[in-house]
């Protein structure tokens, strides 16, 4: 759990160091995970290759861990998102993101599978997908228990975007990245492509 201190303003602000443990600590569950349980998306054949190395991470980068305001659509519109399958996904277009990487403006649309949910699918493409990071691009996702600030906004943590399931193995149907989600700024936080696909 991160842990917010306050600072000599009076104001809440993120402990890093406990920030970073913490990161990391998700980040070894998740070898864990993907090393030795049997629901993991890698193949056993494959999996003997994260012994001591693990999946691949950019090292962790407090700036591009956002608090931000989500700016709620007044014209909730339902969109239509293909998948690597063929097949189609809805979803509602429910609000976004406002922030700025490098000097540059972004946006990223947050979106819902249903009305009634509480928690938000940010998926996002960038200019390190297809070299650095998984093709197709990564995903965020926002639970109100975990991503909101006592103050109401929410914790967009770049650092946490991940691979989806498609990245390591063809047998898994993914949602593609809605192009107003291809943001034009390298991201050079989260997890990185996973080199063993297919081998």
């Amino acid at each position: 759990m991160e842990v917010r201190i306050m600072n000599e303003r009076g104001a809440f602000a993120l402990d890093v160091s406990e920030w970073k443990d913490c990161l990391e600590r998700e980040r070894e569950e998740k070898n864990r995970f993907f090393l030795l349980d049997p629901r993991s998306p890698i193949r056993r054949g494959e999996r003997s290759r994260l012994v001591g190395k693990g999946l691949s991470y950019f090292p962790p980068d407090p700036d591009l861990r956002l608090e931000l305001t989500l700016n709620e659509h007044k014209e909730k519109k339902k969109i239509i998102v293909a998948t690597s399958k063929d097949g189609e996904r809805e979803f509602i277009r429910w609000g976004e993101f406002r922030f700025e990487v490098n000097g540059k403006q972004c946006v990223l649309q947050a979106y819902k599978s249903d009305r009634e949910e509480g928690s938000f699918w940010v998926p996002f493409r960038d200019k390190t997908s297809g070299k650095e990071t998984y093709g197709a691009g990564r995903y965020l996702d926002l639970e109100p228990e975990r991503h909101r600030t006592t103050e109401g906004k929410w914790i967009l943590d770049l650092n946490r975007g991940y691979n989806p399931w498609c990245a390591y193995s063809e047998e898994y149907t993914c949602p593609f990245i809605p192009p107003e989600n291809w943001l034009e700024v390298p991201i050079r936080a989260g997890e990185k492509s996973y080199p063993f696909k297919g081998k």
